[in-house]
């Protein structure tokens, strides 16, 4: 196993590539010229990233507080970052309602951060929000750079605006959570336990946002993002992954819930997007199975091996079901919650011992 000393920059888009691949195919260019920009864009993205990240990476820590230093930035449909500052954290809502969403989507994954696991921002140390809104022409993701969230328009035919759903928000900024914590490899099973803790906690902070219990939630990833002609629900689903859409553009939701439907490839760092479905089924049956608030517990025990030092960087699906065991056990001892993370990992076919 190797450790999580030092950060290993990746760039992580919530848009799937192997969505953007498809599309890129169409025949139609209101389908694939919009995709071709994107893959293009976030290609060079990269690059940028294992800059931006290192950087962050030796910056000095912020002063913890209570409440967030959010800034948003209008990239006005161009390719540089962060852009015109447009609203800082003393100001009301404007007219502009994608600034508003970014700013309270934002704030909404600050809260579930503090106010359930006592986490000051994505660092631990008061690092303040920023977001660029507005980016590209047509811009078909967002993103967390290492530095700052990004978000793109959508095309308005297959993607709206990407912040209208905000468990994306609070997806992309757990990234970074994860980049400070357990580092998680991304690539193969340890990438895909870093999409899925991106994935977990973006539900849960859209769940305490809406106040839902683990029964109301919908446990869809990015409902609203998908367009109105659009034969699907959302990007991804952690109750039946496998069934988020099914469009003849988009193609079949081809994520996994077991891992009889494990996917092996060399595409997309190994099926990261692909077989996250796996650890987010688990997640699902657990937060259900001990029901109430999936932030409470469920969500406490995959904070405390996200954040417990023990997880390493190259962690495969056995090796995180073993330390949710265990970390149920420590925190509630031989009762329901431990039974639940048990029985959940039994059921999508990770052993725990």
């Amino acid at each position: 196993m190797t450790t999580n000393g030092g950060f290993q920059p990746v760039f992580c888009t919530i848009v799937p590539p192997h969505i953007l691949d498809r599309l890129s195919q169409h025949e139609d260019p209101t389908l694939h010229e919009p995709a071709r920009r994107t893959l293009e864009h976030d290609g060079a993205l990269r690059t940028q990233r294992r800059v931006t990240a290192a950087r962050t990476a030796a910056a000095p820590a912020g002063t913890p507080s209570d409440q967030p230093d959010r800034t948003i930035f209008d990239a006005g449909h161009q390719e540089t970052l962060p852009g015109r500052k447009v609203h800082t954290e003393k100001d009301k809502p404007g007219k502009d309602a994608t600034v508003n969403r970014a700013h309270a989507g934002l704030g909404a994954t600050f809260e579930l951060y503090l106010k359930a696991y006592g986490r000051h921002s994505i660092d631990g140390a008061g690092l303040p929000l920023n977001a660029t809104v507005h980016y590209g022409e047509n811009y078909d993701n967002a993103f967390w750079n290492g530095e700052q969230m990004v978000f793109g328009d959508g095309d308005g035919t297959t993607f709206l605006d990407f912040t209208i759903p905000v468990d994306v928000i609070g997806h992309e900024l757990t990234h970074g959570v994860t980049q400070y914590t357990a580092n998680l490899d991304y690539q193969g099973q340890s990438g895909a336990l870093n999409e899925s803790v991106s994935d977990v906690f973006g539900s849960l902070i859209k769940q305490y946002a809406l106040g839902q219990s683990a029964d109301q939630a919908d446990w869809l990833i990015g409902a609203g993002l998908l367009g109105p002609h659009i034969h699907g629900e959302a990007l991804r689903s952690m109750k039946a992954p496998g069934t988020a859409y099914d469009d003849p553009n988009l193609g079949k939701d081809p994520q996994p819930a077991t891992m009889d439907g494990y996917v092996r490839t060399s595409q997309d760092n190994g099926g990261v997007h692909l077989n996250s479905g796996i650890p987010n089924h688990a997640f699902y049956l657990v937060a259900t199975a001990i029901g109430g608030q999936a932030w409470e517990k469920a969500g406490q025990i995959w904070y405390d091996v996200l954040t417990g030092g023990e997880l390493a960087s190259d962690a495969d699906f056995a090796d995180f079901a073993r330390l949710t065991a265990a970390a149920a056990k420590s925190r509630y001892g031989d009762g329901e919650e431990a039974k639940a993370v048990l029985g959940a990992w039994s059921q999508v076919k990770v052993p725990t011992s």
